[in-house]
């Protein structure tokens, strides 16, 4: 088979025929072409996955921090391998795996194994394509998502065809014979795969290759974190402020520099500052008072936004103790139950209308509910569901619409398996501090933290594994226990929970 013939008939093209194409570059020229006939543009990309964006973009998830770090993370892995898939001269990109959390959308006809209480599902999966249409496939059908529109595209391009018996059709592309490889000069990605799940870094190998990098760069931060120490105690002993937080994990010397700002609008109008007092400072990515009372103050605004949240924080604070007052007036209607709020992002005043509308609609029904029958339960209150569910943690999660009679029967059928995740979680919470503390000590750790995504069962294995192993090459440093390796720029050592020994 000639290149001629190849071009014009891609659609039956086989491995024999391949294989007698005159020349090594002609056979490589054939099967890019081949591969080119099944391309997907980025656009076309972007639009092939919007079920799986709808069902896993973290936007959805902002009352469950965890579930949402864990798909901003695996999106941004994902988005890196289509774009080296996208890169001319790279023939064979790495297999990466993926964790992501699933939404229970429309898209999905029944409800897939998987699925917890909260409405969504844990999926993982790896990829080891290398175009971006299989790419695509491989990730729709491993989130148990709709393919249909991908297959029309496949048809318009000919790469489904009719059998010789004339029966069902059958998917490119084929899976190429060992020899294939061996002629082209192409890496089999079947033998790639096998390889990265065998060459998996164990902790101790990652250590004595990354502990010299962190080192040097923890020991080069320690003048920025001295200065970030002292700028922070200064400005919460000067305005008496409760704390001073950071929204995202910013480096130090981000961190310092926005200290610097607020510490330059205090010299230059320190009155200006006097209504902070008793707030806690968070720097995030924009200015307002949010649920919890604390203030926010954007990392992009400038001074002047800085000074009309302050001067409207009177107000705020009005609006805060009517959002209290909801709070308590919703409890004493629900059985003592509290209203709590997940993450720290959503506003006050988003917040205000969400529980003046919730409260609204409990006051439409009466209901019996005993005084004190739920309480130490917590609920979250949630814009985007319609039927009340019970979350793996052992608060409710309650929709704002939801028909008063039929929240009654759910909380009370649900509240003894409420009390008793509570329970386990509040177990929980006090052994991964114990364990924290004691690993911090056995190892001689600077700090040790882990990502919003760690659940305190996935900690308290860690730390275990931590103290058991004892690797002394994380003595004096900051460690992050996290969902991947890397070393931060100001020498903070993420490392799996999960790692391998």
């Amino acid at each position: 088979m000639t290149w001629l013939q190849v071009r014009l008939c891609p659609s039956v093209m086989s491995v024999s025929a391949l294989l007698r194409c005159t020349s090594r570059s002609q056979r490589q020229q054939a099967m890019a072409f081949l591969v080119q006939q099944r391309a997907l543009s980025a656009a076309e990309a972007v639009n092939a996955l919007r079920p799986f964006y709808f069902a896993v973009h973290p936007d959805f998830f902002g009352q469950f921090p965890r579930e949402r770090e864990v798909n901003e993370n695996s999106l941004k892995q994902l988005n890196g391998y289509m774009e080296n898939l996208q890169k001319p001269d790279l023939k064979l990109v790495r297999p990466i795996k993926l964790t992501f959390y699933i939404r229970d959308t429309k898209e999905s006809s029944e409800k897939q194994p998987g699925f917890v209480s909260s409405g969504f599902r844990s999926v993982s999966f790896i990829l080891h394509t290398n175009d971006i249409l299989s790419t695509v496939m491989n990730v729709l059908t491993s989130c148990s998502l709709p393919v249909e529109h991908i297959e029309r595209h496949e048809k318009s391009f000919g790469t489904w065809k009719t059998g010789p018996d004339g029966g069902e059709s059958f998917h490119r592309p084929i899976k190429w014979d060992k020899s294939y490889y061996t002629f082209t000069g192409f890496r089999d990605p079947e033998q790639e795969l096998q390889q990265t799940k065998r060459m998996e870094p164990t902790l101790h190998g990652w250590l004595r290759n990354s502990e010299p990098e962190a080192t040097k760069k923890h020991n080069a931060s320690l003048p920025r974190r001295e200065e970030l120490s002292r700028l922070k105690k200064e400005l919460c002993e000067k305005f008496l402020l409760a704390d001073i937080r950071w929204q995202r994990s910013w480096g130090v010397a981000h961190k310092c520099s926005q200290l610097q700002s607020l510490t330059r609008l205090s010299h230059q109008n320190p009155e200006d500052l006097i209504n902070l007092q008793g707030h806690t400072v968070v720097f995030a990515d924009q200015s307002d008072m949010n649920a919890s009372g604390d203030v926010m103050l954007g990392t992009m605004d400038v001074h002047h936004q800085w000074t009309k949240l302050f001067q409207q924080l009177p107000s705020y604070r009005s609006l805060q103790q009517q959002t209290d007052w909801l709070k308590e007036r919703i409890s004493c209607l629900l059985g003592g139950s509290q209203v709590i709020h997940l993450g720290p992002v959503q506003p006050i005043a988003e917040h205000y209308s969400t529980l003046n509308a919730f409260h609204k609609s409990l006051m439409s029904r009466c209901l019996h509910l005993h005084p004190r029958s739920l309480h130490g339960l917590t609920m979250v209150l949630d814009n985007d569901r319609s039927t009340p569910n019970l979350h793996e943690m052992g608060h409710f999660i309650i929709p704002i619409n939801c028909d008063p009679l039929k929240l009654q029967l759910f909380l009370q059928s649900q509240a003894p398996e409420a009390r008793s995740r509570t329970l386990q979680r509040h177990q929980l919470q006090v052994e991964e501090e114990a364990v924290v503390q004691l690993c911090v000590q056995r190892l001689s750790l600077r700090g040790l933290s882990k990502e919003h995504s760690l659940s305190s069962s996935q900690m308290i294995l860690c730390c275990r594994r931590l103290i058991e192993q004892h690797p002394p090459l994380l003595q004096g440093l900051h460690v992050c226990v996290s969902h991947f390796y890397s070393v931060m720029q100001d020498g903070d050592l993420c490392v799996p929970w999960d790692w391998k020994s």
